[in-house]
């Protein structure tokens, strides 16, 4: 086994595709497939294109697996700043202001924060007043014992289900795995092993909810993701816009007085 049988077994298990239902997507024998996945054959460029499309694998893991098959890399990776993203940074700008008052922010796939609205920019003070201007990453905040998991009233529900989300995308992106090794130990240490999640019987909510203690009595909010279609380029594949919704008129209103 090399380290591209290793990324497309990794890439096609993460999908929870057989080798036969992959095969038949990509007009190969499942023979072949295996061979691929064993080492035993080398995929052409073209065919490696088309499974890891098929795959949806993410640019980056698409460019890690054409280099090691000792072809070119497709997809360009520019840096966040670069003047080539400056209409897509535009773009976000005017996503997160239009998002304002309730709170709005970009992170990249390590979860490192890269842009917030003015709504996003108060909740943070209100959280977390000790936090100074500098590079944040979110995961890291959420294990900080001044962080903003401190004020959150319903971490024992929240905890377990964005954990499970986090396992999902360390699947397909093996640089958080310290950030969630360290989120999972916080979790066990607070609340044991089987104490986790939702309470038996309870029946659950349409949305899950974040509830924060705060200055101004308990916020509430849920949350939507938006991501770029049809990326092209690494960066901009990576990024997510999450929009926070207050979940109840209590926060709608606290949240439309204080943002100025």
């Amino acid at each position: 086994m090399n380290l591209l049988t290793e990324t497309l077994q990794q890439v096609r298990r993460a999908k929870r595709l057989s080798q036969l239902e992959l095969s038949m997507r990509i007009g190969v024998s499942q023979r072949h497939v295996s061979f691929v996945e064993s080492g035993r054959a080398k995929p052409s460029r073209e065919l490696l294109v088309v499974w890891l499309e098929e795959l949806g694998a993410p640019l980056a893991l698409r460019n890690a697996a054409m280099l090691q098959a000792g072809f070119a890399p497709v997809y360009s990776a520019a840096p966040w700043g670069d003047p080539s993203l400056a209409v897509a940074q535009e773009a976000l700008g005017q996503l997160l202001g239009a998002h304002d008052p309730m709170p709005a922010f970009v992170l990249d796939a390590d979860w490192n924060l890269l842009q917030m609205n003015r709504g996003a920019q108060w909740l943070a003070r209100v959280l977390m007043p000790w936090l100074v201007p500098g590079p944040i990453n979110l995961l890291d905040l959420l294990v900080h014992p001044e962080g903003f998991a401190k004020r959150m009233l319903n971490l024992q529900e929240v905890g377990p289900a964005l954990l499970g989300h986090l396992r999902e995308d360390l699947l397909l992106q093996p640089s958080l795995a310290k950030r969630v090794d360290a989120f999972a130990e916080m979790l066990r240490v607070r609340f044991g092993e089987q104490r986790m999640g939702m309470a038996p019987g309870r029946a659950a909510a349409p949305m899950l909810t974040s509830r924060f203690e705060t200055e101004f009595g308990e916020l509430v909010f849920f949350s939507m993701f938006s991501t770029f279609g049809t990326p092209q380029d690494i960066t901009l594949a990576s990024l997510r816009v999450e929009h926070m919704f207050a979940a109840d008129e209590a926060t709608r209103a606290v949240v439309r007085e204080r943002v100025l």
